[in-house]
């Protein structure tokens, strides 16, 4: 990778790529790296009284102009408005700064909430052998939660949320199983009975690898053909453990036994076919298979949000349901929560929330290496008037931007209304 390199003000010119050397609080700009759009931008960097400013050559559209040509250069018409032009620019800076806060606010608010049902999930989970009825209910309670959510409130936004703990990677799995597949059932036009159901069996659907041996479910090397028979059996113990709370929904109960069935019959455990599958199983799949690749295991690692729904889309045509398939992409967007983006502005981002409504202008977490990385700016693309160019793979981002960014090994999900 190319690195900056110094150059005088009046070298500058509109398309560098450039970082300001002075504290984010004295200069007017949102970003202290930017690329140059406009010669006002030019005079009101020679305005902040520095001398000179680095440019990164391969993220600008032009070079800096050579010290000769800076000197022969005509002297641009200086705006005279530039005072008002600076004082606008700090107090979109500040209306940016609240929006901002407000935002991390938000975002922070619904992490409680989700931390929160983790913790619901972890609790039930070990109830559930001793106290089934009682971990039932307790699940019930927690998806109807939800689900109110999911029907009351119209502009919902999906957000990335921390990474798993490697102990607690099932409950967090669980629970993002639950709730994509109930915001695919919602988005399907499902009823609410329907969307209770489909949480119900997707909160419990991997149950069974309780029945593992924890040395199998933490092997880091593929199975051995008897391992994998064994392993295949979980949707089966899971039902098995399911059934000892009499008051758990038997309609739900496919999805436990099902979530590893394909339509073309190629699923395990019993290779059903698409006509031995209700709706409900042949969502939680869909979901559940997407949810597996965004995760490493034995044989994979896993794949960024991006990378796994252009996965699912172009491989898996005839072992999932194509409408689920269709309605995830729309629903998570052209760039999901957790993918790693370059914006126009030029500058490299994580993108944390989407907008149900406006999936093409999410809310990002910004790379400003000027700014500590627990405060880096998480903007939204549609105030800020910025848009995405491209998604990334991990492997080309610098290694200094990936520990910035600090993609998520373990992507979870979760809804809150729009602020």
């Amino acid at each position: 990778m190319t690195n900056s390199c110094k150059v005088a003000v009046g070298q500058l010119q509109i398309g560098n790529f450039v970082r300001l050397p002075i504290a984010w609080k004295d200069h007017p700009f949102i970003f202290n790296s930017f690329k140059i759009k406009q010669q006002t931008q030019i005079e009101l960097i020679k305005n902040l009284g520095i001398e000179f400013v680095y440019v990164r050559p391969e993220r600008s559209d032009t070079q800096p102009l050579s010290s000769l040509e800076a000197k022969q250069q005509k002297p641009q018409i200086i705006d005279s408005n530039l005072e008002q032009i600076t004082g606008e620019l700090n107090q979109q800076k500040t209306k940016s700064i609240d929006e901002q806060q407000s935002l991390r606010r938000h975002l922070q608010k619904t992490e409680k909430h989700f931390i929160r049902n983790v913790a619901m999930m972890r609790n039930l989970t070990s109830k559930l052998r001793n106290r089934p009825l009682e971990a039932v209910n307790e699940a019930k309670e927690l998806i109807h939660g939800v689900c109110n959510q999911l029907l009351t409130d119209d502009k919902l936004v999906l957000h990335l949320m921390a990474d798993a703990k490697s102990d607690e990677g099932i409950y967090y799995h669980s629970l993002n199983v639950a709730v994509l597949s109930m915001l695919i059932a919602k988005e399907l036009g499902w009823n609410r009975k329907e969307i209770e159901l489909v949480g119900m069996g997707a909160l419990f659907h991997d149950i069974g690898k309780l029945k593992v041996p924890t040395q199998l479910l933490r092997k880091t090397t593929p199975f051995t053909h008897s391992e994998q028979i064994y392993f295949n059996q979980h949707p089966a113990m899971g039902a098995e453990i399911i059934k000892l709370a009499d008051n758990f929904p038997q309609e739900a109960l496919p999805i436990i036994l099902n979530h590893h069935e394909y339509l073309d019959g190629s699923g395990t455990p019993k290779g059903l076919l698409e006509k031995d599958l209700d709706k409900l199983s042949q969502l939680v799949c869909a979901i559940n298979t997407y949810d597996n690749l965004c995760h490493s295991d034995r044989s994979k690692k896993a794949r960024t949000p991006y990378s796994a729904l252009g996965y699912l889309y172009k491989n898996y045509q005839s072992q999932l349901n194509q409408q689920v398939i269709n309605r995830l992409v729309k629903m998570l967007g052209v760039y999901p929560p957790g993918s790693v983006v370059e914006l126009s502005s030029g500058q490299f981002a994580m993108v944390m929330s989407v907008n149900l409504s406006k999936i093409l202008l999410p809310r990002v977490l910004v790379y400003d290496p000027s700014v500590p990385k627990e405060q880096a700016p998480i903007v939204d693309l549609a105030s800020e008037g910025l848009t995405i160019v491209r998604c990334l793979p991990l492997a080309a981002l610098p290694e200094k931007v990936l520990k910035y960014l600090n993609p998520r090994e373990k992507i979870s999900y979760f809804f809150g209304a729009e602020k």
